[in-house]
């Protein structure tokens, strides 16, 4: 059974809702077989799907289609995780390296501020 590309990566808990599987996929995140993958895309048994979350790239292999999300302990039915150590390393990264050093007393940050921010964690996300 073929199913959608967005409906698949939130039935296997790749992402916690579907938008944001659909997002992900409109943002070029999402490849199957090597080629970046619309929403729409059908995908298959045997699929190699990869996606880009923040600073790792995980790989999963279709092994079968489901219709409906399934708890996490049946995950591993339907989608095998063939993703290296070496990316999954990536997620423990140190808190050290994302923290934004403030003067004491400076305050909360401003709108401007928090913007500047969201644009630079966004730019070292891509």
């Amino acid at each position: 059974m073929d199913e959608r590309i967005d409906k698949y990566l939130w039935c296997i808990r790749a992402f916690k809702t579907r938008s944001e599987a659909t997002e992900a996929c409109h943002g070029n995140k999402v490849q199957v077989n090597g080629v970046n993958a619309k929403p729409s895309k059908l995908v298959k048994p045997g699929d190699i799907l990869t996606i880009r979350k923040g600073p790792a790239l995980l790989s999963y292999k279709v092994l079968q289609g489901l219709d409906h999300r399934v708890g996490a302990a049946l995950v591993p039915d339907f989608a095998e995780n063939i993703t290296p150590e070496s990316e999954l390393a990536k997620f423990h990264a140190p808190a050290e390296t994302f923290f934004v050093r403030r003067d004491r007393g400076a305050g909360r940050p401003t709108k401007k501020d928090r913007r500047t921010l969201d644009a630079l964690l966004d730019a070292l996300d891509e």
